[in-house]
């Protein structure tokens, strides 16, 4: 069999490092199209030495210069900016890994779905944004979409073969972060430093501070809801500290399917990257009786206000994604900047939905419109913050 081609659109993060680790240990199996990052020079150019890529691309323009001289003499092809990244995206490849954090990702993606092949998606934000205009462009081009979020790749997995009406409700995990047991008193003087601890999981900060104020599993939430079809209503929240189980479907026949494993991203990512078959990963082996015991509780809505913020988003549905995800990313940077107390996140993103009713009713027919709003709802979330700091 031919190498399978591909690219890892966000490659110095920590999914594109771990989607490399995985790509790295069958190295002939895989031929590396292109990698992009950020502005991270040093890491993006040892990454595509390492993989062997044919291109190299930073989203920051800037950079190129540095960028440049790092890959000098390789034979690696470089390139810098948007209009790169996008046709770093275009180019032929067998699998894109999306892992490009936030809206920023949304363009990239589409791109990277309108090949046609196959996509494994990391990043949540483009379907909380323009979830609408996202499925459309996937059934659009006959797009294979495979979900990287633990919850939702193992919602895939338990999912599959089974038609979408036998399905009485798709319940994911979340392990409430390192603030679970925290009182409000006591997460209202949490920093950064506190937030960033996540028992189970080791994320990028953006994704890892989500996690502690359940807002992470609200963008979930939705992300599933436009990833499998499903209602609201049929769409649940368990805390479950362990992070073994990491969904559970109930069918219409009373059964209950669950996916459980080791906490390892790789574990999710390798299932996208060998699909339809598997792929070894040399992760721990999940032990049931070293774990001894697998426990859930119901979600604290009181403590854990951005969880109910954003179930509200999804019933509203509209553009009301859209804002929310930009108010978020704002209130987040403000948080790991010290301009924001932790319980400043969710009443940050609350205000700023409240604020812009006149956009959330919005239906968006192009990734322009979704950005359009997204940047006005930055705008008006900036506004804000000087209230809540």
């Amino acid at each position: 069999m031919k190498p399978k081609r591909v690219t890892v659109l966000g490659a110095t993060g920590s999914i594109g490092e771990n989607t490399l680790d995985l790509i790295g240990r069958n190295p002939q199996d895989y031929d590396v199209v292109a990698l992009t990052a950020h502005k991270n020079v040093k890491r993006l150019a040892e990454l595509a030495i390492k993989h062997k890529a044919k291109l190299a691309v930073a989203a920051d323009a800037d950079a190129y210069k540095d960028l440049s001289l790092a890959l000098a003499g390789t034979g690696i092809e470089v390139a810098a900016g948007q209009k790169a990244l996008l046709e770093a995206a275009s180019r032929p490849a067998d699998w894109v890994m999306a892992a490009i954090v936030g809206v920023a990702g949304l363009k990239p993606t589409l791109s990277a779905i309108r090949q046609g092949t196959a996509v494994a998606l990391a990043n949540k934000e483009c379907l909380v944004s323009g979830g609408s205009i996202f499925m459309t462009e996937v059934a659009r081009h006959g797009t294979t979409l495979l979900p990287v979020d633990s919850e939702h790749s193992a919602a895939l997995q338990a999912m599959t073969g089974t038609e979408l009406e036998r399905i009485e409700s798709l319940c994911l995990t979340a392990s409430g972060g390192p603030f679970r047991t925290w009182s409000i008193e006591q997460m209202a003087s949490a920093g950064p430093e506190q937030a960033l601890k996540h028992p189970n999981w080791t994320m990028g900060a953006k994704v890892t501070i989500d996690s502690a104020s359940l807002m992470n599993k609200g963008l979930e939430l939705i992300e599933a809801h436009h990833l499998f079809a499903l209602p609201p209503e049929k769409l649940d929240i368990l805390v479950h500290p362990q992070s073994i189980v990491h969904c559970l479907v109930q069918m219409s026949d009373g059964a209950v399917l669950a996916q459980l494993s080791c906490p390892d991203m790789r574990t999710p990512i390798a299932y996208s990257l060998a699909w339809p078959e598997r792929m070894h990963v040399p992760n721990e082996r999940l032990d049931l009786a070293k774990v001894s015991a697998l426990t859930f509780e119901a979600p604290d809505f009181e403590r854990f206000p951005a969880l109910r913020v954003a179930k509200e988003v999804l019933i509203a549905g509209g553009s009301a994604g859209t804002v929310l995800n930009a108010a978020n990313e704002v209130a987040v940077a403000a948080f790991l900047e010290n301009r924001l107390g932790f319980l400043g996140i969710a009443g940050l993103v609350e205000s700023t939905l409240a604020s812009c009713v006149d956009l959330t009713g919005q239906q968006t027919a192009s990734a322009e419109d979704v950005l359009e709003i997204d940047e006005e709802a930055r705008i008006r979330a900036r506004n804000w913050l000087p209230r809540f700091a």
